[in-house]
């Protein structure tokens, strides 16, 4: 289980967001929504600061994690968060970790 995010998108949270360095974004489930790994769940977003976090990766001054409390949407999966330029929307893509 790990987690990455391109530039791009780090830059479309900051501007979406208006996010400074130093601040955070964490991603955690929530009940109901599409388009998830598990059917009837999916994202959400906040600007809440860790508590106890399971993953997390820092891009230009902001640190994006998940909480140890949503750590069971994401495993056997890797975390990738990309930006869509056509769209100028974020992408989740949830890459399912290959076993040796």
């Amino acid at each position: 289980m790990s987690m990455s995010i391109t530039q791009p998108a780090a830059q479309w949270f900051i501007r979406e967001m208006d996010l400074e360095k130093g601040d955070f974004v964490r991603f955690y489930v929530r009940y109901g929504g599409h388009g998830g790994v598990y059917s009837g769940f999916s994202l959400a977003i906040s600007n809440d600061p860790p508590n106890d976090p399971a993953m997390e990766i820092e891009e230009l001054g902001v640190t994006f994690y998940v909480e140890t409390s949503d750590a069971w949407y994401f495993r056997e999966h890797d975390f990738h968060i990309k930006f869509k330029r056509k769209y100028d929307e974020i992408e989740y893509q949830m890459e399912p970790i290959k076993q040796a």
